[in-house]
């Protein structure tokens, strides 16, 4: 059994932490004293195995960091910064497209090409969460909203703490109900629009996709993602209203880039749920790349209509593992590689 950790007192962790000689460090001061950014120092601690989490505060061990420095030096060996990770928005202000079902399949399709690959529910109904076969979000202690209401209090955190392990070989920060508190509280909030983009920024070295679920609404949570991406893939069922949606979704992407992220770009607008058997879903279609063919770019894969798409949601599984070899896992599987070309 690993033995607990201890808790100190206030007292005894100020006294760690200050006056001359000090034996630990926060991981500010440690980037300050090291003249490094702070998330470059905080994977070198970790490299070093020289940081502690005492009262749920980030310490790093200088003597420990230190002596593992000297081996660089010794060995006249660089420190090379990680690659760092690409962050797709996955979004559509119209509920039912699909979002999640792409988000899903396209992340565990990224881990089978042998991508590490985090998908972060930003979605207050947990569905993504739920997809993956965590049933009850409501039940989990640490979700989205609880690592960004640490970020906007500026509080030292562990950014891995909370992350759950699919089998399948995504990685997931789930969300649940609490989100919607989070969305009505960052309208107070300074610099509202980047505080997702601030945690991932902590953990996009780690991985080298991250997928966001987004919310079927253009509210902050969704701005947040957008502000945080650096591209954005737009499902897009074939019916009328999710068609006619994309010009506010369009504007408001326009915006985001205009303010907050200008490396902000549109990947393209996958179609979902598609049925080329009927007249009426090659007219929907035909209205997408006439409308949005020539200012977007528009994946040459289709997801189609299946119940196959559906069922494996209830089994917490991709549609990979519940239907190996069919139509949709194929789908998915031209769609990856899309997004990896």
């Amino acid at each position: 059994m690993a033995k607990k950790r201890k808790e100190l007192t206030v007292e005894q962790l100020e006294n760690l932490t200050r006056g001359h000689g000090k034996k630990y460090v926060s991981l500010d001061e440690g980037a300050a004293l090291y003249s490094i950014g702070k998330n470059t120092f905080r994977q070198m601690a970790k490299d070093a195995k020289a940081t502690y989490k005492i009262n749920r505060r980030v310490l790093v061990n200088i003597q420990k960091f230190d002596e593992f420095m000297e081996r660089f030096r010794k060995n006249s060996i660089k420190w090379r910064f990680r690659k760092m990770g690409k962050v797709i928005a996955i979004t559509n202000q119209k509920g039912g497209v699909g979002k999640t079902t792409v988000a899903v399949n396209l992340g565990v399709g990224l881990a089978r090409e042998g991508k590490k690959v985090l998908l972060i529910d930003a979605d207050p109904q947990g569905s993504l969460t739920a997809s993956l076969g965590y049933v009850e979000p409501d039940d989990i202690n640490r979700t989205l909203a609880t690592v960004m209401i640490e970020v906007m209090n500026d509080v030292d955190i562990d950014p891995m703490d909370g992350i759950l392990h699919h089998a399948e070989g995504v990685d997931v920060l789930p969300a649940n109900i609490e989100l919607s508190g989070l969305e009505v509280a960052l309208v107070n909030v300074m610099s509202r629009e980047v505080i997702l983009k601030t945690y991932i920024e902590m953990i996009r070295d780690q991985y080298d996709v991250v997928l966001v679920d987004c919310m079927p609404s253009l509210g902050m949570m969704t701005i947040n993602a957008l502000a945080a991406a650096d591209e954005v893939i737009i499902p897009c069922s074939s019916s009328y209203l999710p068609v006619k949606g994309l010009e506010q979704l369009m504007a408001t992407i326009v915006k985001v880039k205009k303010h907050l992220n200008r490396k902000l770009r549109i990947r393209g607008i996958v179609m979902t749920m598609t049925d080329f058997r009927t007249n009426y879903a090659k007219d929907i279609a035909e209205m997408i790349r006439s409308g949005y063919g020539s200012k977007v770019g528009i994946f040459k894969t289709t997801i189609p209509f299946s119940v196959k798409a559906a069922e494996p949601s209830a089994e917490g599984v991709s549609v990979y593992k519940h239907c190996p070899g069919g139509k949709v896992a194929n789908a998915f599987a031209d769609l990856t590689k899309e997004v990896l070309g």
